[in-house]
């Protein structure tokens, strides 16, 4: 689908296309109050509230007031509305504010001033320095003689580099006072959101042009949200505009995460669920039986003979409502808050600020914390997240005479120097390439001095090199590029620029020398997309020896090229290049073949060697993470032998005869096959072997292997630590996080750049790097970072600590609805299981709401282990991995305490108070009291650091719960008058307490010193050794060790999987054995498939 804008017609367009009016908001001031509910009511656990709720409202089946549920559920729900309203509110001031800004517009010729909601599609929009782009404009005239502009495109991808836009062919040389009277249609694609693509053309009505079609790229635009910069003004015809512009398609909400820990609380939600409904199915059995039994022989019950049809549903619902509580109302709302807690804490982390930018870390999806802490495989880029994206020329091979190897600097060899002073034709010709063959903008500072504007680091580093060797870039006057080389200045005309692609991987410009009129092709790309296109006879073996050479030692290589070309040859093929440009449909993919027609029988002049320098603390992070347990991969788009070194030297891989790597090449099915069997074969040999073994592939290998040998590939992934990747694309990066992602490992991606969105977004966390790239990455990732080595405290302390805390705050959520429920359920059996509530309405509600939700939320405090110990041991990091904090089998132990507790708070309570002792209410607030005290020294014992804060949430609450209940006995109409005056005379009150947390406590003591004194944990061992204050030499092992796989091994049939053994989830999952295996949760086996891999 595409669209005509017709330029400067103020009618034509103001029907078919919207204005330019911006809405970000969500709701409306009619719509807000059904939307908000109907979103919040689409959850399940709110439904199942509200049907509660509902059923309250029956007065023949409530035990208890309905304000007990309506309460606590329309407080949650005012919270989260009043939430979503002040986050739209905020939207519309800034669409207000947007939408309000004055701006200058063509109307019926004349320029306008108007507000920027008013600008319609067509329109001509004209722009001052420094302004910001109301709407996505084609240029059609600015100030420069040569129809350049400047822009900062950092609200799109975060790049601070200006970029250089110029207004398209058919609008060169139009006087600026026509400019208001342009006509013309522009024929475009419908609105998208690719910000890097823009394929359409332009026809330009007589008398200014007869016509004739001039294509147009996103070179041609300006975007919303980019500022004009070092241009006086410039002007611009509407094509996109309001909520169609490139920036507002792209705009949106992204798809929630779902952690592994809300995966199993939602698990354990259902169990729960599964449970209250037995229990109430057996209750209500029960109650209806006795109720026609004994129920009719008590003088004071008086059932009538016949009652209603649903008279049996009344008991079953009673109990419903009863154990209703089961599921905590509030869990949502308090994970919601904790996990905020969780990314203040990121943002606030004064070590995570990289002090050489001041970038600070910043945590932009706040719902997925504690998976930070069960981190299994992290997929790295290597360009500017393992190195500093600082390019530096080192060496060169030009003509098959090696530069710098000697002293490390090209620059300072007197050979190369030499050369160039006797203006050698092929340095020369090696020189002009780096010069011009790039998209450098040179501009001159006030004091003279030439600045290179570049939007790659490898081209500003080749642009300088030339420059220090005497080929200095000077200017570009449109079209025209002005090159001094020693004291002569030379020109050349650019023709076309065949731009670089992933797939391509090259680029080239077609250039004409003004002195002799020779049209020459320069190119620069990878050695596979140079080499194999020299002219025949021309030895490339020297060349090839010097890209392995400088892969060797790490450095970047780019081997360059040139082609002299015949004007007929250029002349033919320019048309099929500008009919290739003028396409709608398939443009990239028809330029792309129409490339490749000029892209051979090169003459390769040479190679450049680039040193790109590890990041500080690099190689001590991956240490430190992989003895976590953390597997690392590699995915990077730079050549083979350059990643191995680059890994080498980051502990990335290790070393012969510590460690091994194995390589995956071919070009072929069966080229692949075979190496990739050969391969498996090895790692599934040692596998069991203490030794570090890791495969490289490269993008060509790779594609084959997951087209058509998926299960294969996926196998090997799952027995390997190590992976490189090389010469892969954006998409490809993707696949292979999908790949783990099926095979249920938790991933974690981090990137620098554009071509790392895709990966990111994939990933279940992904961490930008705030890096030379721009904010791409970070903007688009759950955490952004300054620098790569922060990633071993926002995993080692940040998502252990958050894992942790969200374990117990979850579990003991339901602890304290299991507890105040099983109470109710023991009630019921002295109560002829009637279903009658033993706590009144006001105490349920308190009880949900303050008394036992304050405590816990300080437990976002606490910490099990300094962060200087959990820095010092990862190892510990295990634990978390596995599970062993959140699984059934520790949830069975919260549910058996909540039972357990249940029985003391009830038989003491009815041993002391129970059977004409004391009142109703009396007995009521003494079970109450019981729970109150034994769950304050539930969270004191469960508490690892104490704080001011902790202590006063703990026993601060502890005294609030008398005072609000003593403020309660004094109102005569509360229900409660007295009560809480008389218990607290009485010592018997007091001695049940006592005797309450004495019976309840006493136990949980006990198992847990035998646990600590018999049978610790590694993190009992490093706790004791921070109370005692000594060092832990050694935590003996803790790491699991590899799955072992089948070793028998048949042609091809190795891609098969095999069945996994059924292991229960509740199965210890981690030993102190260094035999032990680790199995997270959902039953991971160790068979020859020890995940459940989806095979696309």
């Amino acid at each position: 689908m595409k669209r005509y804008v017709y330029i400067n017609d103020d009618e034509s367009s103001h029907e078919l296309y919207c204005d330019n009016r911006i809405s970000n908001r969500k709701y409306t001031v009619l719509n807000f109050l059904p939307k908000n509910l109907w979103e919040q009511f689409s959850r399940f656990m709110n439904q199942y509230f509200l049907l509660i709720a509902c059923l309250q409202l029956w007065s023949l089946i409530t035990p208890v007031n309905p304000a007990s549920t309506w309460g606590p559920l329309i407080f949650i729900f005012a919270v989260s509305a009043s939430k979503e309203a002040w986050d739209d509110y905020n939207r519309y001031l800034s669409d207000k504010k947007a939408n309000e800004k004055l701006v200058w517009v063509v109307r019926q010729g004349i320029r306008k001033h108007i507000q920027a909601q008013d600008i319609h599609v067509g329109n001509i929009v004209w722009l001052r320095e420094n302004d910001e782009v109301p709407c996505d404009l084609v240029l059609i005239g600015t100030s420069d003689p040569q129809g350049l502009c400047y822009v900062e495109t950092s609200a799109l991808d975060g790049e601070t580099d200006l970029k250089t836009r110029l207004i398209p062919t058919a609008c060169m040389g139009i006087d600026f006072e026509l400019l208001h009277k342009i006509k013309g249609v522009i024929e475009c694609p419908n609105p998208d959101k690719d910000i890097r693509r823009f394929d359409a053309n332009l026809r330009l009505f007589p008398p200014f042009i007869d016509n004739d079609v001039c294509p147009l790229t996103i070179k041609n635009t300006i975007l919303q949200s980019c500022y004009l910069r070092n241009t006086e003004w410039a002007c611009g015809v509407a094509i996109y505009t309001g909520n169609e512009t490139k920036l507002g398609m792209s705009r949106g909400i992204p798809e929630p995460k779902l952690t592994a820990m809300d995966a199993m609380i939602d698990k354990l939600t259902g169990a729960i669920f599964v449970f209250q409904i037995v229990v109430v199915m057996v209750l209500g059995i029960a109650g209806n039986v006795w109720k026609d039994t004994e129920a009719r022989k008590q003088w004071y019950v008086l059932y009538p003979l016949e009652g209603p049809w649903y008279e049996l549903l009344v008991i079953p619902l009673r109990f419903e409502l009863l154990c209703s509580i089961m599921i905590p109302i509030s869990i949502k709302v308090s994970l919601d808050l904790v996990k905020s807690l969780y990314a203040k804490f990121i943002d606030w982390d004064s070590e995570m600020i990289d002090y050489e930018t001041g970038i600070p870390s910043h945590a932009t999806n706040t719902a997925i914390s504690e998976d930070l802490g069960q981190v299994e495989y992290i997929m790295t880029d290597k360009t500017g997240t393992l190195t500093e994206n600082r390019m530096i020329f080192r060496r060169c091979c030009i003509s098959g005479v090696f530069y710098g190897n000697e002293s490390g600097d090209a620059l300072k060899d007197t050979r190369l120097l030499s050369a160039v002073a006797g203006c050698s034709t092929d340095v020369v010709q090696f020189l002009t390439v780096m010069a011009i063959c790039n998209t450098v903008i040179p501009i001159k500072s006030k004091t003279g001095a030439i600045l290179y504007k570049a939007q790659s680091q490898d081209e500003d580093a080749l642009v300088n090199a030339a420059a220090q060797l005497h080929m200095v870039y000077v200017n570009k006057n449109a079209n025209t590029l002005e090159i001094r080389f020693n004291s002569s200045v030379i020109k050349y005309e650019v023709l076309e620029t065949l731009e670089f692609t992933s797939d391509r991987k090259r680029m080239s410009v077609v250039v004409k020398d003004c002195q002799n009129g020779k049209i020459v092709l320069l190119s620069k790309g990878a050695d596979e997309a140079i080499l194999p296109y020299a002219y025949d006879g021309q030895q490339t073996r020297t060349f090839i020896e010097a890209v392995e050479q400088y892969a060797q030692l790490g450095l970047r290589t780019l081997c360059l090229a040139w082609r002299e070309l015949t004007e007929d040859e250029y002349q033919e093929w320019s048309l099929m290049f500008k009919e290739a440009s003028s396409t709608l449909i398939d443009r990239e993919w028809r330029i792309a073949e129409v490339c490749t027609r000029l892209e051979h029988d090169f003459e390769v002049l040479g190679v450049t060697a680039i040193e790109d320098r590890l990041q500080d603390g690099v190689p001590e992070t991956i240490e430190t993470l992989r003895k976590a347990g953390i597997n690392f991969w590699m995915l990077t788009g730079d050549k083979q032998n350059t990643a191995i070194q680059i890994a080498l030297s980051c502990n990335f891989i290790s070393p012969e005869p510590k460690g091994q790597l194995l390589l995956i090449d071919g070009k072929t099915e069966d080229e692949v096959c075979r190496s990739l069997e050969r391969v498996l074969l090895t790692m599934r040999i040692t596998s069991s072997e203490p030794k570090d073994v890791a495969f490289a592939v490269d993008g060509w290998a790779l594609e084959i292997a997951l087209k058509h040998y998926r299960k294969a590939f996926t196998e090997l992934a799952i027995l390997s630590r190590t992976a490189i990747c090389c010469r892969v694309t954006p998409s490809q990066k993707a696949q292979l996080v999908e790949l783990l992602k099926s095979c249920d490992y938790r991933t974690l991606a981090i990137g620098d750049g554009g071509n790392d969105v895709r990966m990111i977004q994939q990933a279940d966390i992904g961490v930008g790097i705030s890096g030379r790239e721009g904010l791409q990455a970070a903007r688009a990732a759950d955490y952004s970072i300054g620098k790569f080595r922060f990633l071993k405290r926002l995993i080692l302390v940040h998502g252990r600590y958050s894992y942790n805390r969200t374990a117990f705050l979850s579990q003991y959520s339901f602890y304290k609805s299991l507890v105040i429920c099983f109470i109710q359920i023991f009630f019921s059996f002295i109560s002829g299981v009637s279903g009658t509530s033993l706590f009144n309405s006001v105490s349920l509600m308190a009880y949900n709401v303050f008394y036992t939700s304050v405590p816990v939320l300080a437990s976002v405090l606490d910490k099990d282990l300094s962060e200087g110990t959990v820095m010092q041991h990862p190892q510990i990091l295990f634990y978390c991995q596995a599970g062993r904090l959140l699984n059934p089998s520790t949830f069975a132990g919260w549910f058996g305490r909540s039972l357990f507790h249940a029985i003391v708070v009830f038989v003491i309570t009815i041993h002391a108070y129970a059977y004409e002792k004391s009142e109703m209410e009396e007995l009521s607030m003494v079970a109450l009291s019981g729970c109150i005290w034994l769950q304050a020294f539930v969270v004191a014992l469960e508490t690892n650091s104490f704080t001011i804060v902790q202590h006063l949430a703990i026993w601060g609450n502890l005294v609030a719960f008398y005072v609000i209940n003593w403020i309660f006995s004094a109102i005569p109409a509360s229900g409660m008058y007295t009560i809480m005056f008389r218990l607290c005379r009485q010592p018997s009150y007091w001695i049940t307490m006592f005797l309450i947390v004495a019976a309840g406590m006493g136990p949980v003591l006990a198992l847990k010193y035998f646990r600590y004194t018999y049978r610790p944990s590694k993190i009992n061992t490093l706790q004791q050794a921070e109370r005692m204050g000594g060092p832990i030499l050694t935590l003996g092992n803790i790491e699991p060790q590899q799955r072992s796989i089948e070793k028998e091994v048949s042609p091809l049939s190795i891609s098969q999987p095999k069945s996994r053994s059924p292991t229960p989830v509740y199965e210890p999952l981690l030993s102190d054995s260094p035999n032990s295996s680790r199995r997270s949760l959902g039953s991971r086996s160790s068979s020859s498939y020890s995940r459940n891999c989806k095979d696309n």
